[in-house]
């Protein structure tokens, strides 16, 4: 059956026909309950490996501020004085930093359901996914959203905590990051057409198609795009994987919430239009 071929529900789908802003406040509302969610995992698994790596940063800095104590101290002789920077700016503390956490996990939550609900908007306008019910279809585009935005960028360029990566480095990193993404969402599209091109063929064929078109895709970009900056010399291997993890726990967390709530809540619109539907007959 084509991806494309029509619902065979007795009633229109009532959702079907919302309004495009409809769909991005429900997205916001979604976004914003798997934000604090993710917030509330990232603090917990995160957190802890956040400090270690702080804790390692700071010993390399006294390390190197110990080696040139004796040079910076003859030559703030010779000045006349002692520099001790400028003394007006503002720090930072760790429980500013955890605080933002939490509202940089809501704020990502919100601008990612809102750009769910537009997506989603443009998906039954444009009729695909349309054999399958509205719950799924949600779960599905929220889905190969996460592959294309989150997984796939990760395998290429997983996160790295502080300590990690030359400040010189950043703009080339994130020009990597967006062509991982781009090349996530290439491997997404090419696993969506090669799941229709073989829409009627059987189940494994069906299951392999798309998972071998988005692999080679996957494997094209990771012969042809730079490969990712290499940890600091004597920076634990252990702490870096336990970061790298935490972060995917707290990525796969915010999406998974936000799939699940907007499906809830598209549900409950389809359910309540039902009921409409059934008292007007």
């Amino acid at each position: 059956m084509s991806l494309s071929a029509a619902p065979t529900n007795d009633h229109p789908t009532p959702t079907r026909h919302e309004p495009f802003l409809t769909l991005v406040l429900r997205g916001l509302l979604a976004g914003v309950l798997a934000g604090l969610l993710a917030g509330a995992v990232a603090f917990v698994v995160g957190e802890p490996n956040v400090d270690s790596a702080i804790a390692y940063e700071e010993a390399q800095a006294a390390a190197a501020e110990s080696a040139d104590h004796s040079h910076d101290g003859v030559a703030e002789e010779a000045a006349g004085g002692h520099s001790h920077g400028d003394d007006s700016a503002v720090e930072v503390t760790r429980g500013m930093q955890k605080f933002g956490l939490f509202l940089a996990t809501t704020l990502s939550g919100a601008a990612l359901g809102a750009l769910l609900g537009a997506v989603i908007y443009l998906v039954r306008r444009a009729g695909l996914l349309a054999r399958h019910n509205e719950s799924v279809r949600v779960l599905l585009v929220t889905g190969a959203c996460y592959l294309a935005v989150v997984l796939v960028p990760f395998l290429l360029y997983p996160a790295n905590p502080p300590a990690v990566g030359d400040p010189d480095t950043i703009n080339a990193r994130t020009l990597q990051w967006v062509a991982a993404v781009v090349l996530g969402a290439v491997a997404v599209i090419a696993a969506g057409y090669a799941a229709r091109a073989v829409a009627g063929a059987q189940p494994a064929l069906k299951l392999a198609a798309p998972v071998l078109a988005g692999v080679v895709v996957v494997a094209i970009g990771w012969l042809l795009l730079p490969n990712a900056e290499a940890a600091p010399e004597g920076f634990s291997a252990s702490l870096m994987w336990s970061f790298r993890l935490s972060s995917l726990a707290t990525t796969a967390t915010l999406w998974f919430a936000l799939a699940v709530i907007f499906a809830a809540l598209t549900e409950r619109t389809l359910s309540a239009g039902r009921r409409s539907a059934v008292t007007q007959d």
